[in-house]
């Protein structure tokens, strides 16, 4: 018999002050990576949103397994100039792995937060996602910003950590999902 999976959606219609997504089905299992996918405006971020907890759901039910933890890579993450922290204690605080981070990362994390471009901040997000520990990483479009090698880098790091967790992601980028072997899960379409 399998595991229970990590988290199922049933008919959820999710939005802020109205549903804006839905009703959208799916289940993410252990060790998948699932790419929701659609036009922009279609809810994706919504979606994930909703199962991060940010947003209402107004209809249906998100399952999540008991004891799940997840990590959220947002797309439109807060403005970081106020705040002083380095790349390493950004990995510190999120439990990401520094220890195995690419050597052309290794100088982000004596870094303010603050001095990165915004391509050196997104690795950094999303490798703190990826790398922290938990059970389910969702990363809203994680290649924005980011540099060819960047996006080669992204590819290498999900394909390892794919077997520790599952993947939840947005992404407009079909050659960097199909790369990925996600299953794609529509958004938007009736």
């Amino acid at each position: 018999m399998s595991a229970a999976p990590c988290i199922e959606l049933q008919r959820v219609e999710a939005g802020y002050d109205e549903p804006v997504v839905g009703p959208l089905s799916f289940v993410l299992g252990a060790g998948e990576v699932v790419a929701l996918w659609g036009p922009n405006g279609s809810g994706k971020t919504t979606a994930m949103n909703a199962i991060g907890g940010s947003a209402r759901v107004f209809a249906g039910t998100i399952a999540r397994r008991p004891g799940l933890r997840v990590s959220h890579q947002q797309q439109n993450p807060l403005s970081l100039r106020d705040i002083p922290l380095s790349g390493g204690e950004l990995l510190a605080l999120t439990g990401g792995n520094a220890q195995a981070l690419p050597d052309s990362l290794q100088p982000l994390l004596e870094r303010r937060l603050s001095e990165l471009s915004g391509g050196q901040l997104q690795l950094l997000q999303v490798w703190a996602c990826l790398t922290a520990p938990v059970d389910v990483a969702l990363l809203d479009e994680p290649t924005n910003n980011v540099d060819a090698a960047g996006v080669a880098l992204l590819e290498r790091v999900i394909a390892q950590e794919r077997h520790r967790r599952a993947i939840l992601l947005v992404s407009h980028d079909r050659r960097f999902v199909e790369a990925l072997g996600a299953r794609i899960v529509e958004v938007g379409e009736s």
